[in-house]
């Protein structure tokens, strides 16, 4: 699979081989999370060139890490998903995380903020069952960033997958989340609390007085964000 050997018969070196190359086990991490179609991949890694996606995909699968089926009655997609053996990566991923955010420096996770991940995970970590049996709307507005990428919606529904939207989807908003997007990344990642923003007025909550009250059970935070940091976001 890499271009080239170290050389070694060591399993680390072996393994090494595999998973070290770039984006790898970033693209291992998003297939562990649940992710299948090639374009959701891609909103979970969205600086990684689709080029270099298909590449590391045909990487995995020749390594007998991913397995790839064609989906009925869509000509040309395909369903990636971890065998067996990749399967027994995730709690590599997992404890690649947890170190990361115990000896990381939160300062320098916070310097590289990309929205479009942030809010593909949030979509992701909503906890649904404290939400309303209904449709939802919920907006989140970073009025620093560019219009472009300015606001983002979650469209929840009872028994469908959450969708996020970039592009106003044309429903009425049930609530609107104001702040900006160092503020939310630390809240994911558990740097910062959603009352503590609230009380700065970094984060401002507006519509629905349930979906407000609750939004502390309902948004669901990063798997690392209750891992103690070692080196503490000043």
């Amino acid at each position: 699979m890499a271009n080239a050997s170290y050389g070694q018969f060591c399993p680390v070196a072996m393994a090494a081989e595999i998973l070290c190359t770039r984006w790898t086990i970033v693209l291992v991490r998003e297939l562990a999370a649940g992710s299948t179609r090639f374009n959701d991949l891609r909103r979970g890694v969205p600086r990684m060139s689709p080029a270099l996606l298909s590449q590391r995909l045909k990487d995995l699968e020749a390594a007998g890490i991913v397995h790839r089926t064609p989906v009925a009655r869509e000509s040309g997609v395909f369903d990636y998903r971890l065998t067996r053996a990749g399967q027994e990566l995730a709690p590599v991923v997992d404890a690649f995380g947890v170190w990361g955010k115990r000896w990381i420096d939160g300062d320098l996770t916070l310097e590289r903020l990309d929205v479009q991940l942030l809010m593909w995970d949030m979509r992701r970590g909503l906890v649904l069952d404290p939400m309303p049996d209904r449709k939802v709307i919920v907006q989140f507005r970073f009025g620093e960033l560019a219009a472009d990428r300015r606001s983002w919606w979650l469209v929840v529904e009872p028994d469908r997958e959450t969708e996020l939207c970039s592009i106003d989807p044309g429903f009425d908003v049930d609530l609107y989340v104001a702040t900006d997007l160092r503020t939310m990344t630390a809240i994911w990642m558990g740097y910062d609390t959603l009352a503590d923003a609230a009380n700065a007025r970094r984060l401002m909550l507006t519509g629905d007085d349930e979906l407000s009250d609750s939004i502390e059970s309902w948004l669901g935070l990063s798997p690392f964000a209750k891992t103690k940091a070692v080196a503490a976001v000043s």
